[in-house]
């Protein structure tokens, strides 16, 4: 009886992995980036502009819902070098579809740091992510996300100030 049920669970798993429209692509972005300071910071606290590129996994649930996992390079932060971090980050978004062409997404993000080991960082960062993607073609789209921390970027052994990242990308990608 195990042998019954393990095959029919294991065949409709299968058939139902299968059957969804799993769309994989590659994404670069405009990064403008800042840090919100708690309290407020005692110097010029200036933009970044940077960069953002990765890889995505774009999973169809229905024909309206898809679930998109992505692993991308963000340069973020502010102007000056001592407040600069780069990450890998691995944003999660639950997308709707407004139309054919038209998408709005929101969800977590978790973040590495990848710059050096005693700057002052954290070595991990958590955000909520939201953002809308304008298809131009079936291939090639156009999208604009927001990215908020939730966490404190700083190492709170090193100081008392209270740092969370806030970008806003503007994205160029092509789904295969």
């Amino acid at each position: 009886m195990k042998k019954y049920v393990f095959a029919l669970v294991f065949v409709s798993f299968t058939t139902i992995v299968m059957s969804q429209d799993i769309k994989y692509g590659v994404r670069g972005a405009l990064n403008v980036s800042n840090l919100d300071f708690d309290p407020d910071a005692n110097f010029e606290n200036k933009h970044r502009n940077g960069f953002a590129f990765g890889g995505f996994v774009d999973f169809n649930v229905t024909d309206n819902l898809s679930l998109l996992t992505e692993l991308q390079w963000s340069a973020e932060g502010g102007k000056d070098p001592e407040i600069r971090a780069d990450y890998i980050k691995l944003p999660i978004l639950l997308r709707f579809s407004l139309c054919d062409d038209l998408m709005l997404g929101v969800g977590p993000q978790i973040a590495l740091k990848t710059w050096q080991d005693t700057d002052g960082f954290s070595t991990f960062a958590f955000s909520g992510v939201a953002g809308a993607e304008y298809m131009i073609t079936d291939e090639l789209f156009l999208d604009a996300r927001y990215y908020y921390g939730i966490t404190n970027i700083l190492d709170e052994d090193l100081t008392d100030l209270e740092a969370k990242n806030h970008v806003i990308q503007f994205g160029f990608g092509i789904k295969i």
